[in-house]
């Protein structure tokens, strides 16, 4: 950390990494300020827990001179008020992903990319590297099970960084991942997302390439071979890098638990799913370069738990579990159904999926979940039609919906309401019920309904 850091403000703080930013900074030891105009849990309850204020609104009043650097947030907008103060001022602003490699210049950087399954790799090389007491940093988008913040600067050589290919600011439209320089890149694989920002594939994908081609000399990119967009970027020629393709562990399923297959004993898993068995393989291969043996990762992944709203078991009521899943974009959609209906193939499964983010509810988009939800026994789409609305979208129907996922029977559902009558007649003996979203269902509590 840089000694003469003294003063740094937050615009946008209530942000899901931002504001773990501001706690980390001010357990450092520096004077933090930061403001939002508006503020939720559990985002609030930590900044008010790290005693920083969370008083909602913009306070141009609060960026001054005195302040060394300014954090932008991506929920920032261009003529948000304190940052044309802090631009008339001349202070020196960062996007959040500048900032870390600010913090970081003097680290082992390692940065986890992909359209999928970054939080989960990044998560489990923290725990691995926890668990043989490893001196190292991070950067995660979630909540991981022995950690109490979701980001950590300190003195150590390493700093693991969950790395995405969304822009870093409202005023800087570079992804985030070529931001933080890295020695050691990872691509989980890549499906088109955030039409918002890349209109076309083609666009999308140029981001990775650009990701794999800054790739320091004589560093590494480690890339899923089993997916066809991350291979041939993995064979770009004329780099002087590393290249390091990884594939699925091999693993089996025994009484809805998955085991590793290893020379020795098979290792017992608390994680199932061949998506998070791939990216145990992508973690692995990672630890490896940092002093990790195999026989090692098996040892510590043995304890490993996924990272909140990744796969959570919410609740189990005899043969009755109900699973809450992150998924939102095709390709997430189809490993998690994928993943719990492998865990039971006796039982039947229901899946519910909201469509909540931009690309999710625009109409051009919606054919790319085609049989997404084809493991399912039964599925039910929420979709709010105040949402599109927010998000200046052309209205979608209930025919746009069926004939995108190509399935006649798919039940659509448009508030919280119709969605608690749709999921009370449901058979609460030997069911899995599936819920995904980005988003929280129109505020329906799940337990509740079914305890």
């Amino acid at each position: 950390m840089q000694e003469t850091t003294k003063n740094i403000h937050l615009i946008a703080m209530g942000g899901s990494v931002m504001h773990a930013l501001a706690i980390a900074l001010k357990q450092q030891g520096f004077n933090v300020s930061g403001s939002d105009d508006q503020y939720f849990d559990p985002a609030k309850s930590a900044l008010e827990k790290a005693g920083l204020s969370v008083d909602a609104g913009w306070n141009p009043d609060l960026i001054t001179t005195d302040i060394n650097f300014v954090v932008l947030g991506m929920h920032a907008q261009k003529d948000n008020p304190e940052l044309r103060k802090a631009q008339e001022l001349g202070l020196i602003i960062y996007s959040f992903p500048e900032f870390i490699y600010q913090q970081s210049k003097n680290k082992q950087r390692i940065v986890i990319g992909g359209s999928h399954g970054k939080t989960t790799i990044t998560s489990i090389m923290m725990h691995v590297l926890k668990f043989f007491n490893k001196k190292f940093d991070y950067v995660v988008g979630a909540d991981v099970v022995g950690f109490e913040n979701r980001v950590k600067l300190s003195d150590a050589p390493v700093i693991i960084i969950e790395g995405d290919e969304y822009l870093s600011s409202r005023i800087d439209p570079t992804p985030k991942f070529l931001r933080y320089q890295h020695h050691i890149g990872v691509i989980s694989g890549i499906a088109w997302d955030h039409v918002n920002v890349f209109k076309t594939e083609a666009d999308y994908i140029e981001q990775f390439r650009k990701f794999v081609i800054s790739t320091p000399k004589a560093g590494s990119l480690i890339y899923n071979d089993e997916d066809s967009i991350a291979k041939e970027l993995g064979s770009i020629e004329g780099l002087d890098i590393n290249y390091l393709p990884f594939l699925t562990l091999d693993h089996t399923i025994k009484d809805g638990i998955t085991y590793l297959i290893s020379k020795n004993d098979d290792i017992k898993l608390k994680v199932f799913g061949k998506h998070n068995i791939s990216n145990l393989a992508a973690a692995k291969e990672v630890l490896i370069r940092l002093g990790v043996n195999e026989e090692e990762f098996f040892e510590a992944i043995q304890s490993f738990e996924l990272p909140s709203l990744r796969l959570d078991e919410l609740l189990k009521k005899g043969s009755f579990t109900i699973y809450r899943d992150y998924a939102h974009a095709p390709s997430k959609v189809k490993a998690t159904t994928e993943a719990v209906k492998a865990q039971d193939k006796s039982k039947p499964l229901i899946g519910v999926l909201e469509l909540h983010t931009y690309s999710s509810l625009n109409k051009d988009f919606l054919p790319h979940y085609k049989n997404s939800l084809a493991n399912c026994d039964k599925a039910i789409i929420f979709v709010d039609p105040e949402a599109i609305a927010i998000k200046g979208l052309e209205a979608i129907t209930n025919n746009d919906i069926k004939n995108a996922f190509e399935r006649n029977n798919i039940i659509i559902v448009s508030n919280a309401d119709e969605l608690k009558a749709e999921l009370q007649t449901i058979d609460q003996k030997n069911t899995n019920l599936l819920l995904m979203s980005s988003g929280n269902f129109g505020g329906l509590n799940f337990t509740s309904l079914f305890s």
